[in-house]
């Protein structure tokens, strides 16, 4: 099994390295056609090869992504694990099992006494999709890992200001039904990517669920509620079903859990730069945000 997981690993490494080959070429397509369409002058560095890259049936701006972490998304439920850091509080318990009742289809694991690559391994034994694994400080939950199996993406985000459900007033009892999503103003192409990473949490929802359960963005930190509604006398009810928190994506590394070491960063938060405070990567569109 070590052996074939290790060949697929390559496989997906050699496809991967060649969607980046062909998105670099495309980008540069895409510069060459627009200064053709705006006659202006072609990018010093493109010059050389511009007729080359006008030739060819492939001209025309198409971008193939030879392979993708969620090109089998919607095809089938996802099948979540959730399990916590080690030595556990009963706070951090407790907001486990909300967070299962979250997550359709969640299985929620005691973590014990093994370590991450034991219970990455076990997730993919039984074709888990993905594994949440949940941190806390003195007592308080304050972070949320996203593993996506077999291969990656893993998002980290910190966690600030959560709310238990049984601590908002009149939560009522959790809707089983699979819920709507709402992602509000996360329209660069790296909150598009953490978009991609949430969204695929859930399973596609039916049209008459009354479940929502929303991700809006102010400031690069996400707020997570979780409501249920009702039509009465043609006005929409809505209840807070809790919990609530606030999320801060901070990493996203190419690989799983038990290799990091080894996996590359796709996406790291430098807090500590100059223009850290002016700037904000999950709402405004730019063309460097996988970069930074």
């Amino acid at each position: 099994m070590i052996r074939r997981e290790n060949r697929l690993r390559r496989e997906y490494i050699f496809r991967k390295s060649l969607e980046e080959k062909q998105k670099t070429l495309e980008e540069k397509r895409e510069k060459i056609r627009d200064a053709l369409e705006n006659n202006t002058k072609i990018d010093y560095n493109l010059r050389k090869d511009a007729i080359e890259l006008a030739k060819g049936s492939d001209w025309g701006g198409q971008q193939y992504e030879v392979d993708s972490e969620y090109r089998w998304a919607g095809s089938q439920d996802p099948k979540i694990v959730i399990t916590t850091s080690r030595d556990p509080s009963s706070r951090l318990k407790m907001f486990a099992k909300e967070m299962k009742l979250i997550f359709p289809n969640a299985q929620r694991i005691n973590r014990g006494h093994y370590d991450v690559k034991q219970v990455v391994q076990a997730c993919k034994a039984q074709d888990s999709t993905d594994l949440i694994i949940f941190t806390e400080t003195r007592g308080n939950p304050d972070g949320m890992l996203v593993c996506h199996l077999p291969f990656g993406p893993t998002a980290f985000f910190s966690m600030a200001n959560v709310v238990m459900r049984h601590d908002i007033p009149n939560c009522g009892t959790m809707s089983e039904q699979y819920p709507h999503l709402i992602f509000d103003n996360l329209n660069s192409r790296l909150g598009q990517r953490f978009t991609t990473i949430l969204k695929h949490l859930f399973p596609v929802p039916k049209p008459d669920s009354k479940r929502v359960i929303t991700f809006s963005n102010t400031d690069d930190f996400v707020s997570f509620r979780h409501h249920t509604y009702k039509e009465t006398e043609g006005e929409i009810e809505m209840t807070e079903a809790g919990p609530r928190f606030e999320l801060k994506p901070y990493q996203i590394k190419l690989g799983t859990l038990e290799n990091l070491a080894a996996a590359e960063d796709e996406w790291v938060l430098r807090s500590y730069t100059n223009t850290a405070r002016k700037r904000t990567f999950l709402s405004v569109a730019r063309d460097d945000d996988a970069a930074e």
